[in-house]
């Protein structure tokens, strides 16, 4: 078997991980179980890139009951967890490349490593993958069935790929389905966020000035558990609806520019290039702290901040580079700029990736059953798909809830009711 790992013996750390985080999976368990006996995804490759945490080992596991073969990349240089990737292929004969800090050229031959035993279906975060496979192999592209798109980012990318005319298959946003949007990217990133800034920093957040870039339901998330920790919180937004749910939610809404005076503390989740930029390092207090929980290190400009410092210190403590200005304030950038939550905590609790990753492993299963009959484009989860995953986190929560009466559906679907 194949494979690109730091080091077989962190193993058995990595599956105690794995374990410990499928007891937070129920959703995604009962569907192996399926899966197990079933086998729909018998004979189906899978490419996969994806952060290799302890939450996406389960996903892999939950395809490979169904029958597929599976190949998982890195979706981000930071985010691998390495006892992850070990214990994947040491305890559960799946092939991975992924090691934790590689470098730009590695990652990339390990999509091309992925890439290579021609797979019938794609699960991408961030479209690194799919853009790949485009650009680089598409005489393999015709074998492919359909794909998935796990980030916000990556959804954008596709979006704009179908637009210009170069994608060519049918591609299913798992990001948009409300099972992952409204709770991983809310209650997921919101938490690891916050959590992956305080095991960089160790600071105390309550009384800091924290602003939050961008308030999708990334920033939303962010920003409550900021607020909840006892931190002021600033939004800044270009989208004039976002920016007035922001003042009703009760934040401070203003332009970068203004908030980059006061702030202590700087988190971009927008999706785009270049947020935080010269203009706003040139006004910020000594000490700011600046990081990113978007999918790529390009909200921050951190080329300007480069060229701007005097001087750059490498890691004063784990995933902390202080860049030291020409007047002597110091700017300290956080896991370069990456994911923050990710590349400085252990990402989203398994808890919500549960439903996250059931969307993912049934978003297979439908590409397979309905093999040929998918218009090219990128579309939401099915509806049914999100159901039932919705369905079935309640039932493993032990919660029940009412069903519409024959009169309350009639009423609903009727015109002639009135006062």
């Amino acid at each position: 078997m194949e494979y690109h790992v730091k080091d077989l013996s962190l193993a058995e750390l990595g599956k105690k991980r794995i374990l410990w985080a499928d007891n937070q999976m129920p959703v995604l368990k009962k569907i192996r179980e399926r899966f197990e006996k079933e086998k729909p995804l018998k004979g189906v490759k899978i490419a996969a890139c994806l952060h290799v945490t302890t939450e996406t080992a389960n996903l892999m596991r939950t395809l490979k009951a169904g029958g597929a073969e599976i190949r998982l990349c890195a979706s981000n240089p930071l985010s691998t967890q390495d006892d992850v990737a070990a214990s994947l292929v040491a305890d559960f004969d799946i092939p991975v490349f992924a090691i934790k800090g590689e470098d730009n050229d590695t990652y990339y031959q390990h999509i091309d490593a992925v890439l290579e035993f021609n797979p019938d279906i794609t699960i991408d975060d961030g479209a690194d993958l799919i853009s790949t496979l485009h650009k680089k192999y598409p005489e393999k592209i015709e074998n492919v069935i359909g794909g998935m798109e796990e980030t916000t980012t990556g959804v954008i990318r596709l979006r704009a790929m179908h637009k210009d005319g170069v994608l060519k298959y049918p591609v299913i946003a798992v990001n948009d389905a409300k099972t992952k949007h409204m709770f991983d990217n809310r209650y997921g990133t919101g938490q690891s966020t916050i959590d992956g800034i305080l095991r960089a920093t160790n600071i105390l957040l309550a009384g800091k000035i924290f602003v939050v870039a961008g308030y999708g339901w990334c920033g939303k998330g962010v920003a409550s558990r900021a607020r909840g920790m006892g931190a002021h919180v600033i939004v800044t937004e270009v989208d004039p609806i976002k920016a007035l749910e922001a003042n009703l939610d009760g934040f401070m809404v203003m332009p970068m520019k203004e908030a980059a005076k006061i702030g202590d503390l700087f988190c971009t989740v927008t999706g785009d290039v270049e947020v935080i930029r010269a203009e706003h390092f040139e006004v910020m207090k000594d000490g700011a702290i600046v990081c990113n929980s978007g999918h790529f290190n390009v909200e921050i400009d951190i080329p300007a901040l480069e060229e701007m410092a005097k001087e750059v210190n490498r890691e004063v403590r784990p995933f902390v580079d202080e860049y030291i200005m020409p007047d002597g304030r110091r700017i300290y950038l956080l896991a370069e700029g990456r994911l923050v939550n990710l590349s400085a905590a252990e990402g989203h609790p398994a808890v919500v990736m549960d439903m996250s990753f059931a969307n993912q492993a049934l978003s297979a299963e439908y590409f397979v059953k309905n093999k040929g009959n998918i218009e090219l484009g990128v579309f939401k989860v099915p509806e049914e798909i999100d159901v039932e995953v919705a369905k079935l986190k309640l039932e493993v929560m032990g919660i029940k809830i009412d069903k519409l009466t024959s009169k309350q559906i009639e009423y609903l679907s009727s015109w002639q009711h009135g006062t």
